[in-house]
């Protein structure tokens, strides 16, 4: 079966190296990065050619995927005067595997659906390693018939590739993830912190909390930075308060709060405001270490 062009704008390192496990399973690939080291990277491995605007990289492929920043990144490259929707063909889908607001993602879905194509949010889990080695887990929504038609491509790039209902679920999914996970970071970093605060050995709060049920992964990396001073989780206090930040989002279009998100988003915010954003989020445990009441 002949493989589907694929449109890819976002070659950071997640983008990049998913890139690079498409074209090492021979897809034709266009694309598209304000780095253009980046793309002579792709152009270098062949099977591939540069877009000069999302509108002719929309107009020549089957499907266009996106490793972009923000919600509001994802829509100018959406809605711009030379955006992917000026230049999407009918029977074409749009796959977003950033990490977006999910009233974004429905709005752009049905914007595309008006001209005939398709929308999958699949957002990620694992790291840029997994990206290129096409073992990612993906959790993606949208209609069941246009997630069909490009599980095949999914596959090539997920590990696990999970289907999650209507569209704007994997963001859902992805944003409670980010929650939980970040907060759960948060809290270990500052119960560190305290206890050092409060003259108890860091290394032995870990001995004792880690033979309990609070263990967890999340612990071990947040032990790593604040026992052993080594910043290993990979995910930045800039990605965490943004994430958080639509989480919070998210909740308030739902009518309901989450107090505990709002915790977890003041203090990530302070962390960034104090220029430790491109830290790791363990290393939060630093801010913590220096708070006045």
């Amino acid at each position: 079966m002949t493989k589907p062009t694929i449109g890819f704008i976002g070659l950071g390192l997640m983008g990049g190296n998913m890139v690079e496990n498409l074209q090492s399973r021979g897809y034709e690939l266009v694309v598209m990065d304000l780095n253009k080291d980046a793309v002579a990277a792709v152009l270098d491995r062949g099977n591939a050619t540069e877009a000069s605007s999302p509108k002719e990289l929309a107009a020549s492929v089957d499907i266009v995927m996106l490793a972009l920043t923000t919600s509001d990144v994802v829509e100018k490259i959406v809605y711009g005067d030379d955006g992917i929707l000026a230049g999407i063909k009918e029977g074409s889908v749009l796959i977003d595997f950033g990490t977006s607001i999910p009233a974004s993602t429905r709005k752009i879905g049905a914007d595309l659906a008006a001209k005939g194509a398709g929308m999958i949010d699949a957002p990620l889990g694992r790291t840029p390693a997994h990206a290129k080695d096409g073992l990612l887990n993906i959790m993606a929504a949208g209609d069941k018939a246009t997630f069909d038609s490009v599980k095949p491509v999914l596959d090539d790039q997920g590990e696990n590739v999970f289907y999650l209902g209507a569209l704007g679920a994997g963001h859902v999914t992805k944003l409670i993830n980010n929650f939980m996970g970040m907060t759960t970071v948060t809290a270990m970093s500052q119960a560190f912190a305290v206890a050092d605060r409060a003259g108890v050995d860091r290394q032995q709060l870990f001995d004792i909390m880690s033979t309990g049920p609070s263990n967890s992964p999340f612990m071990g990396f947040c032990k790593n930075y604040a026992v052993d001073g080594v910043s290993d989780l990979g995910f930045s206090i800039n990605n965490a308060n943004k994430d958080l930040g639509y989480f919070l989002e998210m909740v308030k279009d739902m009518g309901t709060e989450a107090k505990i998100a709002e915790g977890t988003s003041t203090y990530l915010q302070a962390a960034v405001d104090a220029g430790m954003g491109d830290g790791n989020v363990p290393e939060i445990f630093d801010l913590f270490m220096k708070l006045e009441g």
